[in-house]
């Protein structure tokens, strides 16, 4: 058996590519050869050639076909145009940006995408909504009609070494910088759906396992466990050995943490995942909390540079005297804030079925 993989050497790439050879496949991979990642076993095939020009794709692969084609990197439609009829089995990956809300929380109404969204909640089928998420479904409509029975999986944020955008560094290097507080925005209870680089590289293997359940699906992927950003935070900083205070603010004064939220609203992006859970029994190989202890150790051992293009792509300037200004002026601003008198002295309650701390008191001293 024999196995293309375009791309192959980004942070799921050598994971992909291990579990191929792993199975027996005899791998080629077609990349540009400016990357060359350890973790790609020595008698994997290397192509190199650029894999968003057609014309050199095509001949790079002229007369050869594929028991299994996987297409990562690329111009995916064109790649699974010139593979047709030359792959036993096309497995192809696009992005969450093809639903509608994604990338435009205003495109929706209410103000955000559905949660948890299914793979068949609503694309973006107007430009005007989300450009690049109208070019993503578009994509994933041709890809259908060259390869009708492909395989596509829908990835979100991936996160773990050699990350190109590491969400992580935000927080990983303002610990190493020793920083006495995170500001987070609304609590940091925003959750988006993220997926380690094992994790996703493990659902797309269980399709390469089990072609005929696969055929013809498309299957949203992601860590099984979705974190908020407040417990992304905390886990990152228990990892390293950091106490810090998070500092909660309103979005609208919260800026420093537009970076860890990616997007102008605090809306939750979440997808459902239970396509792939039920139909090719997907479970997290690599538990989300692990996952991220591992990324943030890595980033110790691997800091991208200040200033560098990591930092550049995340948007964060890492502006501490900027942050303190804010704390301090939140702070006074909060200190001033004259609270009500509440009418005949009752302050508005948490609700009667609560018991949590501060909330209804038990009516019996002791439990029988």
């Amino acid at each position: 058996m024999n196995a293309l993989v375009i791309g192959g050497t980004g942070p799921t790439g050598p994971h992909v590519v291990q579990g191929l050879v792993d199975r027996g496949f005899r791998t080629t991979i077609l990349h540009s050869g400016r990357h060359e990642p350890a973790g790609i076993p020595e008698d994997v095939e290397h192509l190199h050639t650029d894999a968003f020009d057609p014309d050199e794709v095509r001949e790079a692969l002229a007369g050869r076909s594929f028991d299994v084609g996987i297409v990562t990197y690329g111009r995916l439609r064109r790649n699974a145009e010139i593979l047709a009829g030359r792959v036993g089995h096309f497995l192809s990956v696009g992005g969450f940006p093809v639903y509608r809300g994604y990338m435009n929380a205003a495109a929706c109404e209410p103000l955000g995408m559905p949660v948890p969204t299914p793979e068949d909640g609503v694309r973006v089928v107007d430009p005007s909504q989300d450009e690049k998420g109208f070019r993503v479904a578009r994509t994933e409509e041709r890809v259908f009609e060259a390869q009708p029975e492909a395989t596509h999986f829908r990835y979100p944020w991936v996160y773990g070494p050699r990350q190109p955008a590491p969400r992580e560094w935000s927080i990983v290097r303002r610990i190493l910088d020793r920083r006495p507080h995170l500001i987070l925005a609304d609590g940091g209870l925003s959750l988006s759906h993220f997926g380690y680089v094992e994790n996703l590289a493990h659902a797309l293997l269980l399709a390469v396992d089990q072609p005929e359940k696969a055929r013809g699906r498309v299957y949203n992927c992601g860590d099984q466990e979705v974190l908020s950003l407040r417990q992304v935070a905390d886990t990152i900083a228990r990892e390293l050995g950091h106490e810090w205070e998070i500092v909660s603010m309103p979005w609208e004064l919260a800026i420093p943490a537009r970076p860890l939220v990616a997007q102008p609203w605090t809306t939750h992006r979440m997808v459902s995942l239970a396509r792939i859970e039920s139909e090719l029994g997907y479970r997290d190989v690599v538990p989300p909390r692990e996952a991220l202890a591992r990324t943030a150790r890595w980033l110790v051992e691997n800091p991208p540079e200040p200033g560098g293009i990591e930092e550049k792509v995340l948007q964060d300037p890492f502006d501490y005297e900027a942050e303190d200004r804010l704390i301090a002026s939140y702070r006074e601003a909060l200190a001033s804030v004259a609270l009500p008198e509440w009418r005949d002295g009752e302050e508005p309650g948490f609700g009667m079925a609560y018991s949590g701390p501060g909330g209804r008191p038990r009516t019996r001293a002791s439990f029988e």
